[in-house]
């Protein structure tokens, strides 16, 4: 998976994180594609993070089929 720098983070909308409020700090969890989206409900879950956000929010930029990786 592409790393994403903190720079990138920055210049992603809030439309592409799960938690937009707390975009682009930690537990935000960009989704710029499919890839982050399967690390996003993978890291959702071991952290007791937004899961229910970030599949949501995954499928809602088209990515389906998130696979939870943890």
């Amino acid at each position: 998976m592409a790393k994403l720098s903190m720079a990138q983070r920055r210049k992603l909308p809030l439309s592409k994180f799960a938690v937009p409020s707390k975009a682009p700090g930690p537990g935000s969890y960009p989704i710029p594609d499919q890839e982050h989206a399967n690390v996003a409900a993978g890291l959702a879950g071991m952290h007791n993070g937004p899961k229910a956000a970030v599949h949501k929010k995954a499928s809602a930029l088209g990515f389906a089929g998130v696979k939870d990786k943890s």
